[in-house]
């Protein structure tokens, strides 16, 4: 749909509109009592969150590239229908291809507490098909309030059994890695990836001090990330995720990847909420699974 299009059928008067941000990026701009976010239709990615009277929670990059076909450093990238590397075709993207492919607006609504609900679809292809044969639809679902409430849906409409795995890779923005720690995983085992592959359990809360990439499993909890800089904490409630994901590049990686800025790193952090390594995800015919994830802030 044209930009015109789609603010003829889903615009609301104070809550959403819709903006083409460069040439063939459209996003859905969300301005309501409670909170201004953008979502990005490529990848149904939700790039801002920030409520009234409040730094950014969800971090972007100010160097990230808006392109067709391109991931978009920060916000909430989908990971859908594999996390990391394909499992038998290291051609095909890491992380699967929903980030980077475009979605359907579906539905739009104003809340009566003041929030702003919306839907988007994943538009399959030829391309998509080629990459994931199995029958199966994902929506994602958006509240813009108070709390930013994300919920990933997939469905099975085949024959036949697939196995999945999923994130939401969500960027918080933090006032400095140095002024910040994660309480939440203590006592979880992980994946480390950084170096050579190792399993080890969580001790106290995280501390970053240097590059980290862990995958948690096995975990339900909270993830909270206490941010003395700002005075506040980022609560990561979730349902339906089992494992999650810890991840900043530090120094030597953000520089290679060209659009983080300098020291960029030192301002975000990742924590995922996943279904990756122990904890895929195996969808019979007809069934559905629903990841969700509740973004709030509290006072420090």
């Amino acid at each position: 749909m044209s930009v015109a299009e789609l603010n003829q059928r889903f615009a609301i008067s104070n809550h959403v509109q819709f903006k083409e941000i460069t040439p063939g990026i459209i996003a859905a701009e969300v301005s309501n009592s409670h909170a201004n976010s953008n979502i990005v239709l490529q990848g149904a990615h939700v790039a801002t969150w920030q409520p009234r009277g409040q730094e950014p929670v969800i971090w972007l990059s100010p160097f990230a590239k808006f392109a067709p076909g391109k991931s978009i450093r920060g916000g909430v990238p989908i990971c859908w229908p594999w996390f990391g590397p394909h499992a038998s075709d290291s051609k095909l993207p890491g992380h699967g291809y929903a980030r980077t492919v475009m979605w359907d607006v579906q539905e739009t609504r104003a809340l009566p507490d003041g929030g702003t609900f919306l839907a988007f679809g994943l538009v399959e292809t030829d391309a998509t098909r080629a990459q994931w044969p199995h029958a199966s639809t994902a929506r994602l679902e958006v509240v813009v309030g108070k709390t930013l409430r994300v919920e990933l849906i997939t469905a099975n409409t085949g024959k036949a059994a697939f196995v999945l795995g999923e994130a939401l890779h969500t960027y918080f923005q933090i006032s400095d890695v140095a002024q910040m720690k994660i309480r939440g995983l203590e006592g979880c085992d992980y994946l480390d990836k950084v170096g050579e592959p190792a399993r080890r359990t969580q001790q106290d809360a995280i501390v970053i001090e240097s590059e980290v990439d862990r995958v948690y499993v096995d975990t339900e909890a909270d993830c909270v990330i206490e941010d003395k800089g700002l005075k506040r904490a980022i609560r990561i409630a979730k349902q339906g995720s089992r494992s999650t994901v810890v991840w900043n590049p530090w120094t030597e990686k953000a520089n290679k990847m060209g659009d983080f800025g300098e020291n960029g790193f030192r301002n975000m952090v990742c924590v995922e909420s996943a279904n990756a390594f122990d904890n895929l995800v195996t969808f019979q015919p007809g069934e559905t699974h629903r990841l969700v994830v509740e973004y709030s802030v509290e006072p420090l």
